[in-house]
């Protein structure tokens, strides 16, 4: 008896979920290499059907002051003041990063308040999270804990207990009955995020999903996972270092520049209501190849201190490494200066760093990097109270960048006495810079080396 046709192989991308009758060497949706796997499941995900129902626009009830504040002000920052009843949010980070207590500390804060919250892990034992309740100071009886790895269970359970919040940690050890691959596959990790997808928006119920990241970074699993979420948060951050970054990547109900800033301590992970100050509590005075930078993530103003190493190679080739920012970037701005300042780096090994492992992708960094460079080429230091800001074009020109006005407010705040900024910019707020900030205009980049390194 021949199979049915539904029943016949199909082949599925591990990057993007593109599904293909035959096997491909390169997927032609997403353009990777060997990530067609073979699979015996249906095409069509096998989700109880029921009819469809529409209604005018002007007939839905808009809610207004809906969100659930967690009362942790760096989550609510990046989540766009607060979680937002009935969307689907995805965690990732790296191994041992700290998701895990995020996640046990967001849900003791609405327990604290009285809301009811549920926990489902497929990674630990109850014991074991109860170990580092203990660890965390948490108490909170309002928090339920289950090990289920079943999505139907875990809906189930969801629907009879009526938590304000469902977590899951992690997405990849979900499983549905209804798929018959193992628990982290692109099948079933798509399968079951469908399916709290739909819990959540059917019941108004908010689910926090956990995803482990491949060795690139990437939440692991199908592209598609998330295209589905609300919301996808990264955490970055060095084990080594007790700084996190909150990153927030998509968010439908807030900013996408949003950022948390957490400290990990004995007793968890403590946000940071002043990171400019913490960023640059180390940062060296005097020294070569060294400049503060007036950053904006999101809604926030951040100092941060660029340094830039320039030293002469012994190699062949001249070796280029940014850490915290683009290596891209660095070498466009390297071609500039040897362009535009006849500045010798072709046989230089040049290092970039952002202290405190923050990464800033934004093009003000332009002429902070610039700054850095020619200042550890040239051996000389830039005043500790100067703070630079600034895109910086091909043609060597310092183009404008917005918010200028909050990055001044924040220098000030923090001491700063000198602000190199781009001259569009500076017309607009030389009667706004209060104190004795200085604004000191610049419109390219042999203007910024004359007026830092002039004698």
């Amino acid at each position: 008896m021949q199979p049915s046709k539904k029943e016949q192989p199909f082949f599925l991308c591990g990057q993007c979920g593109f599904q293909s009758r035959k096997w491909l060497g390169r997927c032609p949706d997403c353009g990777a290499w060997d990530s067609l796997t073979e699979h015996n499941q249906p095409l069509s995900p096998r989700f109880d059907r029921t009819s469809a129902t529409a209604q005018p626009l002007t007939a839905a009830i808009a809610e207004e002051n809906t969100r659930l504040l967690t009362n942790i002000g760096e989550m609510d920052r990046v989540l766009g003041g607060g979680i937002v009843p009935g969307s689907l949010v995805l965690i990732g980070g790296d191994p041992g990063i700290g998701k895990s207590t995020l996640i046990l500390q967001l849900l003791a804060a609405l327990a604290a308040q009285g809301l009811p919250t549920l926990y489902v892990t497929g990674e630990e034992s109850v014991r074991q999270i109860r170990m580092r309740a203990d660890r965390l100071g948490i108490h909170e009886e309002a928090i339920s804990v289950s090990t289920e790895n079943c999505v139907e269970a875990i809906a189930d359970l969801a629907l009879s207990l009526q938590p304000a919040l469902l977590a899951v940690d992690s997405i990849q050890t979900v499983y549905s009955e209804q798929v018959g691959s193992a628990p982290g596959s692109v099948t079933q990790v798509r399968e079951a995020a469908a399916r709290l997808l739909n819990l959540a928006k059917a019941n108004h119920l908010p689910v926090l999903l956990v995803g482990h990241v491949t060795k690139d970074g990437a939440i692991a699993g199908p592209r598609v996972l998330e295209h589905m979420v609300d919301t996808v948060l990264y955490f970055e951050g060095d084990r080594g270092q007790v700084f996190r970054i909150l990153r927030t990547v998509k968010n439908r109900f807030g900013s996408t520049n949003e950022i948390g800033v957490f400290e990990m301590q004995e007793s968890g992970l403590v946000g940071v209501d002043n990171p400019s100050a913490l960023f640059l509590a180390e940062r060296p005075v005097n020294v070569p190849g060294s400049v503060v930078l007036p950053s904006v993530e999101g809604t926030r103003p951040i100092l941060v201190e660029v340094q830039a190493l320039v030293s002469r190679s012994n190699l062949g080739t001249s070796r280029r490494t940014a850490i915290g920012a683009d290596p891209q970037r660095l070498a466009l701005l390297t071609a500039v200066l040897e362009k535009k300042l006849g500045v010798t780096l072709f046989d230089h090994d040049i290092f970039l760093n952002v202290a405190g492992g923050i990464r800033i992708v934004e093009p003000a960094l332009d002429l902070g990097v610039v700054a850095a460079l020619l200042s550890s080429f040239l051996e000389k230091p830039i005043d500790a109270s100067t703070v630079v800001c600034g895109e910086v074009g091909l043609a060597g020109e310092v183009r404008a960048v917005g918010q200028m006005e909050m990055r001044l407010r924040e220098a000030g705040r923090l001491g700063f006495k000198t602000f190199l900024m781009p001259e569009s910019s500076s017309r607009q707020l030389q009667t706004k810079a209060g104190g004795e900030t200085r604004i000191l205009p610049v419109r390219t980049v042999a203007e910024l080396a004359e007026r830092l390194f002039r004698p």
